[in-house]
């Protein structure tokens, strides 16, 4: 018995190394040069024939080759004629890195026992050799905004970059805000237990949203006090009075949208954003008025209601773009994480429901960080910015076309293996072998 743990143990690690991670890229350490690609510069502007210089992990110059000229004589010069260049895609409101396999306990850590966790950091639980985590860049997304799940109050997320050792590296934003999930007004009956499953009132509603109303003056109270004992559930909220954290609420609802605006203004909350929003559209106008975003729900998906139009989730963007509300496509859904590497063709799905080009690739880069408090650095190709960015052989909304051959994160050119490429490569020959 004790030869065959000795065999398991070996075999765990042979398999281990040798799917192991990719080694992080190392600091840009030479002047790069992309010339003559399409750049799509992540704010509605399109540069058809583009320079864009590199150095030192920023954006140095994003010009018109045909109008201003640059030396690029000690340069390395990346030729990216007939191709395009796109800001790193951005992933919001996921679990990725957090969860390795569904089915095995030990590999999932995004969600933790009771419901009020603010001081909760998912940040610190962010696997960066997460197998799914490498999967996400052969499609541009290079950044991700870590959310843990469950309770009242889930916990804090972080937003990190993809191509890091440690979480420590990884990080370009930590604690950026908070998440709660709003009480649900309408349920419908657990029919297994033999409950009516139509839609019915949720009876403990007033009484959960009080709940969380006390919560919050609980940390007034706290913040005011001087001398108290150290509280973190109390500690963590604080920044939701100072401006330091956003309110993240995960709500759905029509009715549930319209009492988490009124209870964020009511109790101070500096900053609030919409998560899921599937009756947004309804509501659009308060959103406007309170300056409120919306990381919209996955795109690809299905009514939730009978009498909703069939394609109301595809349609749904357009419709809060029409009214000037800022959207950005999140991440949860089925399978969320699997599903996170399919971002840019959820933007690409908007475009046939009605949005340009320019504002669907705003849903998935610059709208996304300004909502994350990430857009002095990433979200667009501005000079002065993080040089995180791609290059693709098409457009990088659609999946045919989105094949990418470079991609960079603080202007290192990262690897764009995964185990799905490994796989690939292993399996492409596999019917094309000749006797």
């Amino acid at each position: 018995m004790k030869h065959i743990n000795i065999y398991i143990v070996l075999l765990l690690l042979t398999f281990g190394l040798t799917n192991a991670q990719q080694t992080p890229a190392k600091k840009q350490s030479k002047t790069i040069a992309i010339k003559g690609a399409t750049a799509h510069i992540g704010n509605g502007e399109v540069i058809e024939n583009s320079i864009i210089i590199l150095k030192d992990g920023k954006l140095l110059n994003v010009v018109d080759s045909r109008i201003v000229k640059i030396k690029l004589a000690e340069m390395e010069v990346i030729d990216a004629t007939g191709k395009h260049v796109y800001p790193g895609f951005i992933i919001p409101n996921t679990t990725l890195g957090l969860v390795e396999i569904d089915a095995v306990r030990a590999t999932d850590d995004d969600s933790e026992l009771g419901s009020w966790n603010p001081h909760i950091r998912s940040l610190i639980a962010y696997n960066t050799e997460s197998k799914v985590v490498e999967s996400m860049r052969p499609n541009g997304v290079l950044l991700a905004q870590i959310t843990p799940r469950g309770g009242r109050i889930s916990g804090t997320s972080s937003v990190v970059q993809l191509d890091a050792w440690n979480w420590e590296d990884a990080a370009v934003k930590e604690d950026d805000g908070i998440h709660m999930n709003w009480p649900n007004s309408f349920s419908r009956g657990r029919w297994w237990l033999g409950e009516d499953p139509a839609m019915k009132m949720n009876k403990n509603y007033e009484k959960q949203v009080k709940e969380i109303t006390d919560f919050l003056n609980e940390t007034k109270a706290y913040i005011k006090g001087s001398g108290s004992a150290l509280n973190l559930p109390y500690e963590a909220t604080k920044g939701l009075f100072n401006g330091s954290k956003k309110l993240y609420i995960h709500v759905d609802d029509e009715k549930g949208i319209i009492d988490a605006v009124n209870f964020s203004k009511e109790n101070g909350v500096k900053n609030m954003t919409i998560v899921g929003g599937y009756h947004a559209y309804r509501v659009a106008d308060l959103l406007k008025q309170n300056n409120i975003s919306v990381l919209l729900q996955r795109v690809h998906s299905r009514p939730d209601q009978t009498d909703d139009d069939y394609d109301l989730p595809f349609k749904t963007a357009k419709m809060l773009v029409d009214k000037g509300v800022v959207v950005a496509l999140e991440g949860s859904g089925g399978m969320e994480r699997m599903n996170a590497r399919n971002l840019p063709f959820y933007a690409g799905t908007t475009v046939a429901y009605g949005l340009t080009k320019a504002q669907a690739l705003q849903l998935i880069t610059l709208n996304t960080a300004k909502i994350l408090g990430i857009d002095e650095n990433y979200g667009s190709l501005e000079e002065g910015k993080s040089a995180t960015l791609f290059i693709s052989e098409g457009d990088a909304l659609d999946m045919r076309t989105n094949i990418i051959s470079h991609a960079f994160i603080d202007g290192r050119m990262i690897s764009l293996e995964s185990h799905q490429t490994t796989l690939w490569k292993r399996y492409s020959e596999k019917f094309n072998t000749q006797d």
